[in-house]
């Protein structure tokens, strides 16, 4: 049996989040394990810590692990949940690769042994980046004009808060899993009325902390894809 660890993230916004709670990720990873015969070892876990990059110390004791080749595979239940760049999904999974010890993305399904499962990792990983940096320009850009109009800016748009200088963005993870969702469900064809059910029905709530309605899911959309499609 390949001896595999698991590696769970929840940032501080996310902790009470359904779907991405600590519990879940490690229920599911576990459930991963038993059916593919792995033999799941431990499970290391970084609570309320962003993941913006591989400074944290779970994601330290795995790497050590995987350098000393005491581990055959590792499981995350969604990759964003260990990288946020693609600098470090790229070195990281090259380092991997050279140790022989396989990445397995739960959500993503993805499995770096196979020359398939990495060429898919490479895309998903630069395409994951591609569009937070897109939707940090047009937001950027909106702020800009907001600015020289004369408007407020003191609100940040849905996905962002304002930093502690109260002047520039911050992506705000919990916010950035709802947008993505949303983008992901609209893919597929679902109406806003649609989305937001599925939203009420998995327990998020908008920013105000009321349930999700189709106009409220439509300006979300709108802002983060610059358009109505």
């Amino acid at each position: 049996m390949k001896k595999t660890i698991g590696y769970i993230r929840v940032s501080t916004e996310e902790q009470a989040r359904e779907g991405i709670s600590l519990d879940n990720q490690r229920s599911k990873i576990d459930l991963y394990c038993r059916i593919n015969d792995f033999e799941l070892v431990g499970i290391e876990s970084d609570e309320g810590i962003s993941g913006k990059d591989l400074n944290r110390p779970g994601v330290k004791r795995i790497l050590d692990m995987a350098k000393n080749r005491q581990i055959d595979s590792i499981v995350i239940y969604k990759l964003d949940r260990l990288f946020r760049n693609t600098t470090d999904a790229l070195t990281t999974a090259t380092m991997l690769d050279k140790k022989g010890i396989a990445l397995h993305s739960i959500c993503e399904k993805l499995d770096t042994q196979s020359a398939i499962g990495k060429f898919f990792f490479t895309l998903v990983a630069s395409l994951a980046e591609m569009e937070r940096n897109i939707i940090s320009e047009r937001t950027a850009d909106a702020m800009q004009s907001m600015k020289a109009s004369g408007k407020s800016t003191g609100v940040a748009p849905y996905g962002f808060r304002l930093s502690s200088d109260g002047i520039h963005l911050e992506p705000d993870e919990a916010e950035q899993v709802i947008t993505g969702l949303i983008v992901k469900l609209r893919s597929r064809l679902y109406t806003y009325q649609g989305i937001a059910d599925e939203l009420n029905e998995k327990g998020y709530r908008n920013r105000k902390g009321n349930i999700w309605r189709p106009q409220y899911v439509r300006g979300v959309y709108i802002a983060v894809r610059g358009r109505d499609l």
